[in-house]
């Protein structure tokens, strides 16, 4: 059968689902954490728990991530010039309830490093990437950053994963483990 685009966007309509259902069906997917890091035009830190992560292109090195418009963080992230995706390690859900938490210094007792624009890097994060800020889109209620990736790094530490509305740890699969 054959829809027109007015009978697909009919068709989009009609279909009924709650937004837990969304969520939990979302929620099969799983997906690294990653603490995005920023600074505001004062040089003061910034940073919020992001599992919307992903490479975008290789030539250029391009990655996005998205962020809630309500979130108290997005003023700040929608002018930054920079960017760092902290991607956490497996031991680090301590890193990521910090920084999904609205306590006001997140940065607190934290001892980070200067990267690019002076942005704050994480300890002990399995992957950094470094970014310059590209362009913006809007989601529906979220906006869509692009960031030209500048600088990396990798630590060979394990990754901390979200999905099924809970943290995992990934686990490499046996040899034997059928295709």
């Amino acid at each position: 059968m054959h829809l027109s685009l007015n009978d697909r966007s009919a068709a989009h309509h009609e279909i009924a689902f709650d937004m837990r259902e969304l969520r939990d069906c979302f929620g099969a997917f799983y997906t690294g954490v990653t603490v995005v890091t920023t600074t505001d035009p004062q040089g003061g830190f910034h940073g919020t728990t992001v599992n919307s992560f992903s490479s975008l292109s290789l030539d250029p090195p391009l990655a996005l991530w998205s962020q809630r418009r309500a979130s108290s963080t997005f003023p700040v992230f929608s002018v930054a010039k920079h960017f760092i995706v902290n991607i956490l390690a497996d031991d680090q859900l301590d890193m990521s309830s910090r920084f999904a938490s609205g306590r006001p210094d997140k940065f607190s007792d934290l001892e980070v490093s200067a990267g690019l624009g002076g942005v704050p890097i994480l300890p002990n994060c399995s992957a950094y990437l470094q970014c310059s800020a590209e362009t913006n889109y809007p989601g529906g209620d979220h906006v869509i950053f692009i960031g030209r990736v500048e600088r990396i790094e990798t630590t060979g530490r394990p990754p901390l994963l979200f999905g099924g509305g809970r943290y995992q740890v990934a686990r490499p699969l046996s040899a034997s483990a059928p295709n």
